[in-house]
């Protein structure tokens, strides 16, 4: 964008999760006019948050997914909407491709992605379900002829690097830990604060109009044995290792599978007040450290790299974020 054009006018969705918060701030940050829309039960249930981003100019605008008008109003006042809805709500993006269409004045949309690259991944069930389900609001943003922007972000550092990948853990662990598969697929981690910074950097950029928008910080791109090493160099000590290979995590998904939440509305149902369960879980391991789905491909024409476009954007390395818990 030249020097002196207006900031475009960012509306966003699903503000208040886990990515959501930190693209508001970003986009606040950035000097865009930034609302949210917003739930009132949500605006009274996180008042800490609320009050965080009222401080940074945001506004709000309370409404209903359900209310069709409300929603083109909503979307009116915006020249950018950014979904970061999740888990079950991500089928009900497609009201805010109908409002968007309605409105007829939105100039780019980024839904819900965050994540691997779902045109590229080879997930099994029941991620398989959930990346289906992504696939199809893109289909359906393509159709529909909405500007569209995809970011994927590949991994969380939050729920990878802050516990090197162990289940039921709140820090990478001093003594033992598991690795899945054989532990030298690249993967690619991400601080969830630069996921935020990244993302609004796409949404004025012709460069990013109509294509995915991979984050890949080269000094990110790491085996789960290269993240072992890094941790095991800054806390001074060797860790026992205990490999699980691939038909063992097929295993233990089949027989989660088998015991539970087999069905889609079981699934919904789960996900409603609840994280994905374990075979979920266990399924984006194996889709991201056996299958290498965030890697294995090259960014063809319909990609592009953000590190390449944001060269002097500066990101938290994996070896920075790992410092924290020394």
């Amino acid at each position: 964008m030249e020097e002196g054009t207006k900031k475009s006018r960012v509306l966003i969705f699903g503000g208040t999760g886990y990515i959501g918060k930190h693209i508001v701030r970003a986009s606040a940050a950035e000097g865009h006019p930034t609302a949210l829309f917003i739930r009132p039960e949500t605006l009274q249930s996180k008042p800490d948050l609320i009050a965080s981003f009222k401080s940074l100019g945001v506004t709000f605008v309370q409404g209903s997914l359900e209310d069709h008008a409300c929603l083109v109003a909503a979307v009116k006042g915006a020249n950018v909407v950014i979904s970061a809805m999740g888990g079950r709500s991500i089928p009900e993006q497609e009201k805010i491709i109908a409002a968007i269409v309605e409105a007829g004045t939105v100039k780019r949309f980024l839904p819900s992605e965050f994540g691997n690259d779902v045109d590229h991944a080879q997930p099994l069930e029941p991620l398989k379900y959930m990346y289906d389900k992504k696939v199809a609001i893109r289909r359906k943003i393509e159709e529909s002829g909405i500007p569209y922007t995809y970011i994927s972000s590949n991994s969380f550092a939050g729920h990878t690097l802050a516990k090197l990948m162990q289940f039921g853990k709140t820090a990478p662990p001093r003594d033992k830990v598991v690795i899945y598969g054989t532990g030298d697929v690249k993967a690619i981690f991400l601080k969830e604060e630069d996921v935020g910074t990244y993302t609004i950097k796409t949404i004025d950029d012709p460069r990013t109009l109509n294509k995915v928008v991979y984050l890949r910080p080269p000094q990110n791109i790491l085996t789960i044995n290269e993240v072992v090493g890094l941790w095991e160099k800054k806390i001074g000590q060797t860790l026992e290792k205990e490999y699980v290979s691939e038909e063992a995590i097929v295993e233990q998904i089949k027989d989660f599978m088998e015991k539970e939440y087999v069905s889609e509305q079981a699934m919904l149902e789960r996900m409603k007040t609840s994280p994905p369960p374990k075979n979920a879980l266990l399924a984006t391991v194996h889709s991201t450290f056996v299958m290498g789905d965030q890697y294995n491909f090259d960014i063809g024409e319909k990609g592009v790299d953000a590190c390449a476009l944001y060269p002097d954007l500066k990101y938290t390395t994996a070896s920075e974020y790992l410092d924290k818990f020394v």
